[in-house]
């Protein structure tokens, strides 16, 4: 159990640290992922060679190794930054409490249901936030893109209304939530939108740029065009940057390492209650 708590405390603080500069700096540094994945090996390795038994070793290489799946296909999905699909891959090595494959897949199978249920919650909270924060500008971007995305509505409520009347008409209940997230997704398109276009979107002087960072729109430097990619800048662009603007604007995202930090602390807490993944449905 000793082993245990201490893979859970190196977790939370290394994530503490990635919240914290996450926040101050926009981006979770190679280095401390690299880490943790380093100091969380070296730990299993030379626990599992005190004991003579290599199962806990192996436990976390298959879990770096699922994880390091997970985290590429989210990252070249375009669902997540370096930092957190790099942050995803260190917990796989964090993660497989047991010396049991299939009770560590169980684990694994609840951490990603709540990350999903912490993450939309962070997400739409921070929004809130952000959009509050800035009201005035969002409420004429809203009514912007109401009437850019107005097809799109339309479009939405026949679908919805097809989907509701078939459930009506052959009395299936059923029908009737998926006629309503139908109706009511544009609204959270365009309030996505409005937060990313009035919130995340900021002039910065590109003496403070970073290798990483995404651009709002292509830049043109000569005869070279620097394209708004999902990978950012790297140093060779960031140089040319430099040298042709003085500011330039930039999209950030909404940090959220925090929701990997709550997932996680829900995730120990539901491990030392002996909640598993069976035990919630």
């Amino acid at each position: 159990m000793i082993e245990i708590i201490f893979l859970m405390v190196l977790a939370l603080s290394f994530m503490t640290f990635a919240v914290f500069a996450d926040f101050r700096y926009r981006i979770v540094p190679n280095w401390l992922n690299f880490s943790l994945i380093a100091f969380v090996l070296a730990f299993r390795f030379f626990y599992s060679l005190f004991n003579s038994d290599f199962n806990f070793l192996y436990q976390g290489l298959i879990g770096l190794g699922i994880f390091f799946l997970i985290g590429n296909g989210l990252y070249y999905g375009r669902m997540f930054a370096g930092g957190d699909a790099k942050l995803m891959i260190a917990l796989g090595a964090i993660l497989p409490f047991s010396e049991s494959l299939p009770v560590n897949l169980q684990n694994f199978l609840l951490f990603f249901i709540l990350f999903l249920f912490s993450g939309a919650f962070y997400g739409i909270t921070a929004s809130i936030f952000l959009f509050a924060g800035n009201h005035d500008e969002c409420i004429r971007e809203i009514k912007r893109q109401f009437w850019k995305n107005r097809k799109l509505f339309y479009l939405a409520i026949v679908f919805a209304a097809i989907t509701l009347i078939f459930g009506f008409n052959f009395g299936n209940s059923i029908l009737f939530y998926p006629g309503i997230l139908i109706l009511i997704l544009p609204f959270f398109y365009i309030f996505a939108k409005t937060v990313d276009e009035k919130c995340l979107v900021r002039k910065m002087k590109t003496k403070n740029l970073t290798e990483g960072e995404w651009l709002y729109n292509d830049l043109k430097i000569g005869k070279k065009t620097i394209k708004a990619r999902w990978e950012g800048i790297n140093k060779e662009e960031l140089k040319s940057i430099r040298k042709k603007f003085k500011e330039i604007k930039i999209r950030q995202g909404i940090p959220f390492t925090p929701a990997f930090l709550i997932s996680f602390v829900l995730l120990v807490w539901f491990y030392f209650k002996g909640i598993s993944i069976l035990g919630l449905f």
